[in-house]
């Protein structure tokens, strides 16, 4: 989860819309409890590996970022763990480079390595995959909170716009369609670049999203290299063998992220820690029905219920669910699940009946009340709002409206800590109506988890 601080450092120096708040605001705000029903979501994550690099999320040094090799014949085996891939996994990178003093403005890149180990090529398919910088592709600019965004042009942070484009099904023109290992040797996913050189401060990220499809076993691992200079002094990328030699020579990248809190550990400061695994699932598929049935009664008339999104340890929202991908593999100095559970799309039915013999208006929103873990008889808000936002991102809602055409609908969302969210849906059911409303997103990097989608029954 990118720190306000970050964010603000990887923002540009625009005018801010709305001033902060003052003193006196800030005295007044107050908690608000809506009382309501919060269920745990129904479904699960899939079994599909991904490879998650989001630690170090700052880097100053060459090494490893995130390397699923065997340890053997590894300058430093304790950075190699030993997971392979084969069929469908993703890819997903989160990092900042941040020039170290004294300034070196060298250009750094990220790698993504594959390695073939057999004695047969090997054929990746890339199915989507994107990746994009803060600045210039994706700054932090101030947004509304709510905009529709069929068209793709909004996106806030390069999470957020990765994450967009893996939603629609893209797959950026950076990528190739495929690429062929032949046998005991590697070709490289990925090798971009995060500029610093012409920012103030020299400070920049990038985050991306690979959903791959290898028909052998394969390697991976994500490693960082700065630029390697031609011979007018020019920079260029690096190139395979130099990322070889760094993988098999290098230690794991610098600085450290904190050391997390052992998940059995009760009292104190939890630190949930950055992720650097792998994690199983890459996509959650849930049919929210009502227990023994195949529909979703809708909520009595003025009453509402809210299943979590991406719900973590000290933050299930009275659920007692933790919707976190396990890690299969992780160093020990890193997150001990996949926390914010980054990148994974989660892919929602909500089959939804009116049983009622009246005509009720139904609301579907997206909300971001105030995280908590023990019940506390429904969703807790801030009025007024405070500065930090918790999620930037596009959500996909598809449904029949009420003339009975089918709408897909894109819808970019800005929310700060303890908001409640505008309608995504409203629908007008009358007396035994039904209605599908589908609803997926991926969760994006710089977002702070859980959120909650909320089904509302309106006067």
């Amino acid at each position: 989860m990118l720190s306000a601080f970050l964010i603000s450092l990887l923002a540009p120096v625009t005018p801010i819309a709305s001033a902060s708040p003052s003193p006196i605001a800030q005295a007044q705000r107050q908690i608000v409890l809506d009382p309501q029903q919060m269920r745990p979501l129904n479904g699960s994550l899939d079994v599909v590996p991904m490879l998650n690099s989001n630690s170090p999320e700052i880097v100053q040094t060459e090494g490893i970022l995130m390397s699923a090799f065997p340890p053997m014949g590894m300058a430093y085996p304790e950075a190699h763990l030993n997971f392979p891939f084969q069929g469908r996994f993703d890819v997903f990178t989160h990092h900042i480079s941040k020039a170290p003093p004294p300034e070196d403005l060298r250009t750094l890149y990220i790698g993504a390595i594959a390695h073939n180990p057999t004695d047969k090529p090997v054929t990746i398919d890339v199915l989507q995959a994107a990746s994009y910088l803060s600045q210039p592709d994706a700054p932090f600019y101030e947004a509304p909170n709510y905009s529709l965004n069929n068209d793709g042009s909004m996106y806030r942070g390069p999470g957020d716009r990765a994450m967009l484009d893996i939603l629609r099904g893209r797959r950026q023109d950076i990528f190739p369609a495929q690429v062929v290992i032949p046998p005991m040797q590697s070709r490289m996913l990925m090798n971009l670049p995060i500029p610093v050189k012409e920012l103030e401060p020299p400070l920049n990220g990038r985050s991306g999203l690979s959903r791959l499809r290898s028909n052998g076993k394969v390697y991976v691992a994500t490693l960082a290299l700065y630029a390697r200079s031609n011979p007018d002094g020019s920079e260029r990328a690096p190139n395979l063998e130099e990322w070889e030699q760094i993988l098999k020579q290098g230690k794991l990248a610098l600085p450290r992220d904190v050391v997390p809190t052992p998940p059995d550990l009760t009292e104190g400061r939890f630190e949930y820690s950055r992720v650097a695994g792998v994690q199983i699932g890459s996509q959650w598929f849930g049919n929210l029905t009502d227990q023994g049935s195949n529909d979703l009664a809708i909520p009595k008339l003025g009453e509402s219920y809210s299943y979590g999104l991406s719900l973590l340890q000290y933050g299930t929202m009275g659920t007692a669910q933790v919707q976190t991908a396990p890690l299969k593999v992780r160093y020990p100095d890193t997150a001990y699940s996949a926390h914010g559970n980054y990148g994974v799309q989660y892919n929602l039915t909500l089959p939804l009946h009116n049983p009622t013999q009246e005509t009720q208006t139904v609301v579907l929103s997206f909300q971001n009340p105030i995280k908590y873990d023990k019940p506390v008889g429904g969703l807790q808000f801030f009025e007024p709002l405070p500065d930090d936002v918790f999620f930037r991102g596009s959500v996909r809602v598809r449904f029949r409206d009420d003339k009975g055409l089918a709408q897909s609908r894109y819808v970019h969302l800005v929310m700060r800590r303890g908001e409640r969210g505008k309608p995504l849906v409203t629908l007008t059911m009358p007396p035994s109506d039904r209605r599908v409303v589908q609803f997926d997103f991926l969760y994006p990097a710089d977002a702070t988890p859980p959120q909650v989608l909320t089904v509302t029954t309106t006067n």
